[in-house]
């Protein structure tokens, strides 16, 4: 393998598990085929665990477009499409001098443009449609969307 860009820059936590999973790299018990050094595999386990599993490159470039308008360093929204803030409290530690550089509407809406675009972490739902917190620790609401899921398998055969 030849490089042909060396110190192009810094990578997003999507980009290295992309090139991580094109090694090979995946959730297999014995993970002894792929060429994957047990290092990677940390790198790997850790980042199926962050808001860069869910990502697509479609998405990260959707969101750098609809950020050019806030005139952020490129550390900035590298940090933010990693970190997924969901909050303002969040986005005052990635961005610099936030409060002289932004007025609070465009931070909200900041957060709102992230909270849009990038999908949230694994195990957090959408806040749109979230879930009650003793729904999730009694496994409740999993009963029910096994029984949707197998009352929309049985329409399709019926009509």
């Amino acid at each position: 393998m030849k490089i042909k860009n060396p110190n192009a820059g810094a990578l997003t936590n999507f980009e290295v598990l992309d090139f991580l999973r094109s090694r090979g790299a995946s959730r297999d018990v014995s993970r002894v085929l792929a060429p994957v050094a047990a290092s990677e595999y940390k790198v790997y386990d850790y980042l199926v665990e962050t808001p860069a599993c869910n990502l697509t490159r479609e998405k990260i470039n959707e969101f750098l477009e609809r950020c050019k308008k806030y005139d952020l360093a490129k550390a900035e929204l590298l940090n933010i499409i990693n970190i997924r803030p969901s909050q303002t409290v969040e986005i005052y530690t990635i961005i610099e001098e936030m409060d002289s550089r932004f007025e609070m509407p465009i931070i909200e809406e900041l957060v709102e443009l992230v909270e849009e675009v990038l999908p949230p972490p694994p195990g957090q739902p959408k806040a749109e449609g979230g879930t009650d917190e003793n729904e999730e620790e009694t496994g409740e609401g999993e009963e029910d969307n096994d029984e949707n899921e197998a009352a929309d398998e049985e329409e399709p055969e019926t009509s």
